[in-house]
């Protein structure tokens, strides 16, 4: 683990530094508009505002300035974290953490209000995370705290039976007190980690009342990987956070937050946040500029429309723990999908099992400009691909052996691919992005170049539509190849490593993707305490990653944020979901 401390330390040193910049700047004499709003501008939607049910950044925003943890990250450091609804970070020092490292106790605030006025409860607390081990949608993040808590992945067997008890919630997250106490299955070095951002709270008689779970054996079933719309949190909230949210207009495509003017530390200085969706980068520029909007989303391609101009602070080189990639879907479901053609490999189309076929996987891998991908779509403000694993964490080696751009190797590969007969047909599928995102754009129109390219019976269509729609797709494995990222939930490879490679991992789950020997290491990696052998199983794992090829890294980007100069109190953590809203003013 020292290893890691020491990464992580360089990453945080970078953190505050740029930070502190952030919070030093001067704005340029400009009357500041709308001085106690906030109006943030992207692209795409939001997908759900249940915290046990989101698991994107885009609903995360909202939701981890609405609802709060039991403990949360100390300003831009990943490695130490403060007290939040809980009174005491639990340690083995301080005595709220068992000698043996598997029982931790957290005491809980008094004093401390949901936004509908009724008071915070350390059985909230309790209800809330068994709320969340239960939950368990397909391809969501309960595996985050099953695996440390109850030594599982998943809470269903193969087919689909529930296999979670209520006496093992009841064992695993107890009320003492005015205490909760949590007693892993075995110790589990990430795991305060995991909680500084997945232990939300929320209320156990407003959610029940709302028809939501309410904290029996008689009904928990019900509520195992519900769908969507089912939960009473999807477009509801009632936390205890700076920020309650006010309305979803997703007709407008706009989220309000409003101050929690109750908040129980000193309520935030902005009186309300506006989320807006506009998927045209002209207009987010155009509003930046005019000051209606405080910061807005861009890709490294529009970064010259806003350089030099003194209204606009542009903060780049920001750590981030993030791992872009294309993704194959090896079993995909071809019922009524228009990315799959005809259905079969007949040169119209593609059959569904037609990525299982890891030549195929791989020729696409090779047909792939890396280079021209880093310059276009990043300014090559980035690194090349080195695996899953992103730079800085424990695992990852420049040195690694990895793709690159090569039209021979992809030729040889799909020469190969399902004994000849991809050569000898042609196949037509689809590559798919999230609208508005342009750097995905230009990477899947990369990706149908370098492909189309190699032999004209291939064809790849490229297809954006609205993330909503993207992650219910992705979800249902509809999407034969797709374009997404993941940001670290904690600073640990396994959270990489599980995700992206475990086959209760958010995307082998939706890839259908499963592979023994891989699902072995990655139990094995994370349950190692030697860090020179924990390291080795990384590099073997990242080896995998090459020669499996379920999904491929294009590029290791460097993050860059931009907003106006009038914009005090931004800072950043590498494992945000987004902006945290408490600390930011205008002025």
């Amino acid at each position: 683990m020292r290893r890691v401390r020491r990464q992580v330390l360089i990453l945080l040193a970078l953190t505050l530094s740029l930070s502190l910049a952030g919070l030093t700047g001067t704005a340029t004499g400009q009357a500041v508009k709308n001085p106690d709003t906030f109006i943030q501008v992207g692209f795409g939607d939001w997908d759900t505002f249940d915290y046990a049910w989101a698991y994107d950044t885009s609903s995360h925003t909202i939701i981890f300035n609405v609802y709060e943890p039991l403990i949360f990250y100390d300003g831009g450091r990943v490695d130490r974290f403060v007290p939040r609804l809980a009174t005491t970070v639990p340690s083995v020092q301080n005595g709220l953490v068992s000698p043996d490292g598997k029982t931790y106790t957290f005491p809980i605030r008094e004093g401390v209000k949901f936004h509908d006025g009724t008071p915070m409860t350390a059985e909230d607390a309790a209800y809330s995370l068994r709320r969340f081990l239960l939950i368990d949608r397909d391809g969501g993040p309960s595996s985050l705290l099953l695996e440390p808590i109850l030594g599982m992945t998943k809470t269903r067997d193969d087919k689909g039976n529930l296999m979670l008890s209520f006496s093992a919630l009841e064992r695993a997250v107890q009320v003492k007190g005015n205490s909760v106490v949590v007693t892993l299955k075995e110790p589990f070095g990430p795991f305060l980690s995991i909680m500084a951002l997945w232990s939300s709270v929320v209320s156990k008689k407003w959610a029940a009342a709302n028809g939501d779970w309410d904290g029996t054996a008689a009904t928990m079933a019900r509520y195992n990987n519900l769908k969507k719309e089912s939960s009473a949190l999807f477009e509801k909230a009632n936390g205890t956070g700076p920020f309650k949210l006010e309305r979803w207009d997703r007709a407008g495509k706009q989220v309000i937050l409003v101050r929690n003017d109750g908040y129980w530390r000193t309520p935030a200085r902005l009186s309300r946040v506006v989320f807006r969706s506009i998927d045209e980068t002209a207009t987010r520029i155009l509003m930046l500029k005019a000051g209606d909007a405080d910061s807005i989303a861009i890709s490294r391609r529009e970064q010259p429309q806003v350089e030099g101009d003194p209204n606009i602070r542009l903060i780049d080189n920001l750590p981030w723990l993030r791992t872009d990639a294309f993704f194959f879907t090896v079993d995909i479901d071809t019922r009524g999908n228009p990315d799959v053609g005809s259905g079969r490999l007949d040169g119209a189309g593609i059959p569904a099992n037609f990525f299982s076929d890891v030549r195929v996987r791989r020729g696409f891998a090779y047909a792939f400009d890396y280079a021209t991908f880093l310059q276009d779509a990043f300014r090559n403000q980035g690194t090349l691909p080195k695996g899953v694993i992103p730079p800085g964490m424990l695992g990852f080696d420049a040195k690694r052996e990895y793709f690159s751009h090569s039209r021979e190797k992809a030729i040889a590969e799909l020469r190969e691919a399902w004994g000849g007969q991809v050569w000898e047909r042609g196949f037509r599928a689809t590559v798919l992005y999230n609208t508005g995102n342009v750097v995905r754009e230009v990477g899947a129109r990369i990706l149908k170049d370098g492909v189309e390219a190699l032999n004209p019976k291939f064809r790849l269509d490229v297809r954006g539509i609205t993330w909503a729609s993207y992650l219910a797709a992705m979800n249902d494995s509809k999407l034969p190849v797709f374009w997404i990222g993941w940001v670290a939930d904690y600073p640990d490879p396994h959270n990489f490593a599980f995700h992206f490679l475990h086959s209760d991992g958010t995307f082998p789950k939706s890839q259908r993707f499963k592979n023994e020997e891989l699902d072995r290491l990655i139990m094995q990696a994370i349950k190692e305490t030697n860090p020179e052998k924990r390291k080795q199983l990384y590099s073997q794992i990242n080896q995998k990653f090459f020669e499996l090829a379920p999904s491929v890294s294009p590029v290791h980007q460097v993050v860059f944020r931009v907003q106006r100069s009038w914009v005090r109190g931004w800072y950043n953590n590498p494992v945000f979901p987004g902006t945290y809203y408490y600390t930011i003013f205008k002025g």
